[in-house]
């Protein structure tokens, strides 16, 4: 038989002594319950890498400011976006997605938005299973679908799909010769292979080859070979302000033909350094940087000019870009993508990174500001010649160019 003291002390911790036995049986289900919330408030974090100073900084800045539009959310989720610039330097590209991917440890990486700085990129991602969109127009750094590139998607149009336009139309107007100056890396590179090609295809003869750099603060040499050709027109086939450069040199020393610039130069800072000397260029472009002027029939014009009234209305009138575009186009792609890649995994994972870029490829149909996108395992770009339009500068302003 009990002591009756102690039967009274039982009795009195009674209560606490349920209390603790309750706690601790519940412990565990609070801590599943946690993790469950947690997993579905994980953020999806996205890497995006630009050049906001430096000479491709007229693109980099546009195209930020275009993110800075995006919304909080990424299929539901939260979105984490971190922004780091790369200062048109390649080396600091590679350096900040290698930070991405190694100490962010970001889900997706959006840029770079030049094409050395793209390419030099394609290690990084690749090695750490994380897909990449660009925001360049070179195809090399989706082509060919195969190793390092698998990981790789592209917002931009191929600069085979520009090159065909922009000869298409120079045929049309009875352009047999052509004066040809590019960028020194990869941009210039591709350009000539690709307006090679299709000058051929058309009967257009390159009759004079140059290059210059980015950086470069004199052409005077190279423009003076290329007037010496005597060509019907000349090509400049550089991205941003610097591409004004030979344009300038052109003009300051008489050169009277056509001139023609490539996609790469759909910023309001071209027409402002450039002024004059730059009105009357004839350049290919997407949709979005002549939205206002689409014929009414123009499958991407309603998309093109919802993103350009948001876009103005915010950074004011005239100030989109084609880069803008690209950018503004990244948010619903990944958007749709990563609504497919969570039904089979989870953000901050390899098999959610790897699930993202499988859905990516799934693309179809998806109406963009520059473009109806169409992706497949083979085709990381998806855009088809809906994409392609021809520009001209007028008055001081982007505007559309029928053939």
């Amino acid at each position: 038989m009990l002591n009756p003291f102690l039967c009274d002390r039982l009795k009195a911790s009674l209560p606490a002594l349920t209390a603790l036995v309750l706690t601790m049986s519940l412990l565990p289900l609070s801590i599943t319950v946690a993790h469950a919330a947690g997993a579905a408030d994980t953020p999806i974090k996205v890497g995006i890498d630009l050049s906001t100073t430096g000479p491709a900084a007229a693109i980099g800045i546009t195209s930020k400011n275009a993110m800075l539009m995006w919304p909080a959310t990424l299929a539901g989720r939260p979105a984490q976006y971190i922004i780091l610039d790369d200062a048109s330097d390649p080396g600091a590209a590679v350096r900040n997605v290698r930070k991405f991917v190694s100490e962010d440890k970001v889900d997706v990486v959006v840029g770079p938005n030049t094409t050395p700085s793209a390419m030099a990129a394609l290690d990084a991602a690749a090695e750490s299973g994380t897909p990449m969109i660009t925001l360049v127009g070179t195809s090399q750094v989706v082509e060919p679908q195969q190793g390092k590139r698998i990981w790789a998607f592209k917002m931009a149009q191929n600069d085979a799909a520009m090159a065909d336009a922009v000869t298409r139309y120079m045929a049309n107007h009875n352009v047999k010769t052509v004066g040809f100056i590019g960028f020194a890396d990869g941009y210039g590179e591709s350009w000539l292979q690709q307006f090679s090609k299709f000058a051929e295809l058309r009967h257009i003869s390159i009759v004079a080859t140059e290059r210059f750099n980015r950086t470069d603060t004199s052409v005077t040499g190279q423009t003076l070979k290329l007037i010496e050709a005597h060509p019907d027109a000349i090509l400049i086939a550089g991205a941003g302000t610097p591409a004004v450069l030979p344009q300038r040199a052109l003009v300051e020393r008489g050169y009277r033909g056509p001139i023609y610039q490539t996609h790469g130069i759909a910023t309001p800072e071209f027409i402002r350094l450039g002024g004059k000397d730059v009105e009357g260029t004839v350049f290919p472009t997407q949709p979005v940087v002549v939205a206002h002027d689409l014929p009414a029939d123009h499958p991407v014009k309603q998309a093109a000019l919802d993103f350009v009234t948001r876009y103005e209305a915010r950074y004011g009138a005239g100030s989109v870009t084609q880069f803008a575009g690209d950018a503004g186009g990244v948010y619903p792609l990944l958007n749709t993508a990563a609504i497919r890649a969570l039904k089979t995994a989870q953000p901050g994972t390899p098999e959610f990174r790897a699930a993202l870029r499988a859905s990516l490829e799934q693309t179809q149909n998806l109406a963009v500001p520059n473009g109806i996108v169409n992706m497949s395992p083979q085709d990381h770009v998806g855009l088809d010649q809906r994409a392609s339009v021809m520009g001209i500068i007028k008055d001081g302003k982007f505007h559309y160019l029928s053939q």
